[in-house]
């Protein structure tokens, strides 16, 4: 890594409707170095990458690229000076191949399909990705569409790429690939921005972070400067260690079981979930564990109604003793059960709506007597009500969803769960895409729910979470839950073993 600066910025400034979302930012990266960039939900990341991309204008602020002075007023212009960005939420066209997209905007004048998939599939195979190149990215799995957009982005042969957030859908596996993949960039001169909250993956990767917060400037330093409760210190201003991982097993009673309230007995879909069984009790959080694969997500769709089982031999779910079978979700609602979902963006919201209209639908969901009558007065203060609760930060509830950050549009989604007043809510990755600050308070909702007496699940593939927030631990495998913990005698070592062997 040498010390010129690919991509640099001097007092960057951005204010939406009077309020600034990012302020006097100075920031640069350098050829062949991971720059990592950290902070909550709204410490401003994502808008100064946004503006790094061309995708966002500044209100005040210079730009640099090889210490020229540029401005950009689309992403063109900035890839035209070699800046890509791969973001979170992936801007693939759906309707087209993954070949397709790929050379969107560089084809050429006479276009052979079969030319353009064997070029695509080497340049897929190079970077070690297993995505079809003829394949259609409306059929393909969010990991897939990732791995994609970060292709897409090497193909454009950019001096710098900008990565929000790359391997939240990723597994293992393909982690490995991605990280083997930043080693090659970083070989040839690439500078990397990377944004995460993955903290681990910042202090294994990165040789320089950053750390914002409230849109503001906070530490920049060498990757040893740096240890996970510096990060974030730096982040929130004060540790969150204790708060966030801290229950350990002599300092955190876990709740006794109330009422059985849910019974899965043999439950099969496919060759997805296979015979699994478990309970569920009020009052209790019950955390499920697994590898991605595991079956964990299929289940509870099948339980809150948003998938079938199997017709023949699909097993028997029981609420309250009382056999259940949904066709649609909103039958679930009305008998108090409640899945709030892994992927918030596809299935969690309205993003062009505001917060107050997201929560009042959820509202409505579950309302047997409200019908088509819409009351706005009651809208109002519903979300007054939930944002307060839940400590959504916005500059009011007409706020559009799309202009949360991913912390605060998760919980948003809780609250037009809670809002359903159920009596089993079961959350999927509750803190997935979300920073520390917002995990601690996500947890501490979780806390409360079973403490009102209502049975929730969580599910989680992160492990301190699982140990932090479960009365008791499941652990599924192939379809199937396989074995049962106590939070007291836990231990990672063992929950891992029980989800792989």
């Amino acid at each position: 890594m040498n010390g010129q600066a690919l991509l640099s910025t001097s007092r960057i400034t951005k204010a939406y409707r009077g309020v600034t979302a990012v302020k006097d930012i100075d920031f640069d990266v350098r050829a062949g170095e991971v720059h990592a960039l950290l902070g909550e939900n709204g410490a401003g990341k994502s808008t100064l990458c946004k503006i790094l991309s061309g995708a966002v204008t500044p209100t005040q602020g210079e730009i640099r690229v090889n210490g020229e002075t540029v401005s950009f007023d689309r992403p063109a212009d900035a890839l035209a000076k070699g800046i890509a960005m791969v973001y979170q939420e992936t801007s693939l066209v759906p309707a087209l191949t993954v070949a397709q997209n790929l050379y969107l905007g560089d084809e050429k004048f006479f276009n052979r399909l079969r030319g353009l998939y064997i070029e695509a599939q080497q340049f897929l195979q190079s970077l070690n990705f297993g995505v079809d190149p003829t394949a259609l990215v409306v059929s393909l799995g969010a990991a897939q569409k990732q791995m994609v957009e970060i292709a897409r982005a090497v193909l454009k042969n950019a001096r710098v790429i900008i990565f929000d957030e790359p391997t939240a859908t990723l597994t293992p596996e393909e982690k490995h690939h991605f990280f083997s993949l930043i080693a090659r960039l970083k070989q040839r001169g690439v500078g990397i921005i990377f944004i995460t909250h993955a903290l681990e993956e910042a202090l294994e990767m990165a040789d320089r972070i950053t750390v914002l917060r409230d849109g503001e400037h906070v530490v920049t330093g060498d990757k040893a400067d740096f240890d996970r409760d510096k990060v974030i210190a730096a982040m929130v201003g004060r540790s969150l260690s204790e708060e966030l991982y801290g229950a350990t097993k002599e300092g955190r009673q876990a709740r006794p079981p109330g009422a059985r309230v849910l019974s899965v007995e043999n439950l099969s879909m496919q060759n997805i979930v296979r015979n699994n069984s478990f309970s569920v009790f009020a009052g209790q959080v019950t955390g499920i564990f697994g590898l991605v694969g595991s079956g964990r997500t299929e289940t509870a769709k099948i339980i809150s109604g948003v998938v079938k089982r199997n017709l023949f031999h699909g097993g028997d779910v029981k609420l309250d003793g009382r056999s259940i079978r949904y066709k649609v979700p909103r039958q679930a609602i009305r008998d108090g059960i409640v899945y709030v979902t892994e992927d918030r963006k596809i299935e969690g919201f309205f993003e062009t709506m505001s917060i107050a209209e997201n929560i009042y639908s959820g509202f409505l969901a579950g309302d047997r007597k409200s019908g088509i009558v819409i009351s706005h007065s009651q809208m109002k203060a519903l979300a007054e009500t939930w944002t307060r609760t839940l400590k959504v930060k916005a500059l009011d509830s007409d706020a559009r969803m799309v202009e949360l950050s991913g912390g605060n549009q998760q919980k948003v989604v809780i609250a037009k769960s809670l809002v359903q007043k159920p009596r089993i809510i079961i959350i999927d990755e509750p803190t997935r895409g979300v920073d520390v600050g917002a995990i601690a308070e996500i947890h501490g909702v979780i806390a409360r729910l079973a403490d009102d007496g209502i049975a929730v699940v969580v599910i989680s593939s992160y492990l301190p979470e699982i140990l932090a927030v479960s009365d008791r631990i499941l652990v599924s495998r192939q379809g199937r839950i396989v074995e049962e913990f106590s939070p007291a005698t836990a231990t990672p070592e063992s929950i891992m073993f029980a989800s792989v062997h």
